[in-house]
């Protein structure tokens, strides 16, 4: 028997590898723009600057369809495995590259793959795992990015350009490796593929029990044969997967909108406009470390709690948080002396990744997983996931046109605002998914 537990690490090993990607352009940013550090023969463009941090964003609009279908077709494993070889190959392109139009392509083909991922291995985990602690699977994929984020703040400043890119390639090697060896191909997708024998010998390698391994077997060839009736267009138009996408899609704006991106994407600036008295990389590196470690809460807390009630405590803490400091900005903008609380935007963007870290970043991922049934969960989520990842290029493209446009004030009090409508959003629209089969919850969203 192999624990389930092994097997959804080694896939999240990949989600490691992304979070070194959405955050490889905080600590390399002012490394690339500077004149005595960057590999380029010239000085780039702000404009140059801006596409290379977010090109990444633009790529993960389009992989979810290229990996979305592929999951259907080559399956789960297989797919994952593809997954991992983008980064394999870009992340020594970046530390030998010169030009920046090699950036711009390593960039794009790395956000492909991290669009890819973000859908992939949720379905992944959710139909490897057992009901009762499916949400907590789920939510490990927050720590592993977290981790990878973590990892490129605390090394990014302080190495040069190669050896950054360099020590970044040893993820996806780890991950090819272990996912290769450990992991399994999904019973779901072998039930689909009306390969029953191969679907049950998967369950009992990762369930203990032939009363188990016989019940559940059945539950998901009910939930195939009952998902099958009728065309897709039939599918796509039911209540139960128009529900889903509207609390799928909603819930991800509203993490776009707590202004996440912003944080990840241009920490440094942020905290060199806010004027605070440690050095910005030191904030930076405080701030993703605690993410890290807040990540580790909610996989505890989210089957006995469910999902509703940490959503709501997300929302309200990121709002408690983005609030003072936006007050914060108006106050320096306006050249009121802040001096004496110069550790303010330390303290609440802080608390704002806490918050963050608790509900709105690991369950709408976890959500997305839960909420669709199998014959359309690779396409419904690909195109929430590139409706998502747009949304995230235009936030990190033009977030500095943003802030001289508005300035940072109102910027996170916009922020804030967002965290409002999305606590809302919870209360009205989302649905509890804690302890349910996968055809327990496509029943209530269809009722």
């Amino acid at each position: 028997m192999i624990d389930e537990t092994y097997i959804s690490a080694t896939g999240n090993l990949l989600l490691l590898v992304c979070g070194t990607a959405l955050t490889w352009s905080s600590p390399e940013l002012p490394k690339l723009t500077n004149p005595a550090t960057t590999p380029f023969q010239r000085t780039i463009s702000p404009t140059e600057s801006s596409w290379i941090s977010s090109v990444v964003t633009l790529g993960a609009s389009i992989g979810p369809f290229l990996f979305g279908y592929l999951a259907d077709r080559i399956g789960r494993k297989s797919t994952l495995i593809y997954l991992g070889l983008p980064f394999l190959i870009c992340y020594p392109l970046l530390a030998i590259s010169t030009s920046v139009e090699a950036f711009l392509v390593a960039r794009f083909l790395m956000g492909l793959a991290v669009g890819g991922t973000f859908i992939v291995v949720p379905i992944y985990i959710g139909e490897i795992s057992d009901k009762n602690n499916r949400g907590a699977m789920c939510s490990t994929m927050s720590c592993f990015a977290c981790f990878g984020i973590l990892f490129s703040c605390c090394l990014g400043p302080y190495v040069n350009v190669t050896i950054f890119n360099l020590a970044l390639a040893v993820f996806p090697v780890a991950f090819l490796v272990l996912f290769s060896l450990l992991a399994t191909e999904t019973p779901h997708f072998f039930v689909r593929e009306q390969e029953n024998v191969l679907a049950k010998i998967v369950l009992e390698k990762i369930r203990s029990g032939d009363e188990i391994v016989d019940k559940e077997l059945k539950e998901i060839q009910t939930a195939v044969e009952e998902e099958d009736q009728g065309t897709f267009l039939d599918s796509i138009k039911s209540k139960g997967v128009v529900r889903a996408f509207v609390i799928s899609v909603g819930l991800l704006i509203f993490q776009q909108l707590s202004g996440i991106n912003a944080v990840l994407f241009y920490g440094q600036q942020i905290f060199q406009q806010a004027g605070t008295t440690l050095p910005a990389e030191i904030c930076t590196i405080i701030i993703v470390g605690v993410q890290f470690l807040s990540s580790f809460f909610t996989p505890l807390v989210v089957d006995r709690y469910g999902r509703k009630i940490i959503l709501l405590g997300s929302a309200f803490g990121m709002l408690a948080s983005e609030l003072p400091l936006g007050v914060y900005f108006y106050l320096r903008t306006h050249n009121v002396d802040v001096s004496h609380i110069s550790f303010l935007p330390t303290l609440t963007l802080t608390t704002f990744i806490i918050a963050f870290n608790f509900g709105f970043g690991p369950l709408p991922w976890a959500l997305l997983c839960e909420l669709f049934p199998s014959n359309v969960k690779s396409t419904a989520s690909a195109l929430v996931s590139c409706f998502i990842w747009i949304m995230a290029f235009f936030m990190t493209r033009y977030f500095e046109i943003l802030v001289e446009i508005f300035g940072m004030d109102v910027l996170f009090l916009f922020f804030a605002l967002c965290c409002l409508l999305g606590a809302l959003f919870t209360v009205f629209f989302v649905v509890e998914t804690k302890g349910r089969t996968l055809k327990e919850i496509q029943d209530v969203l269809n009722s």
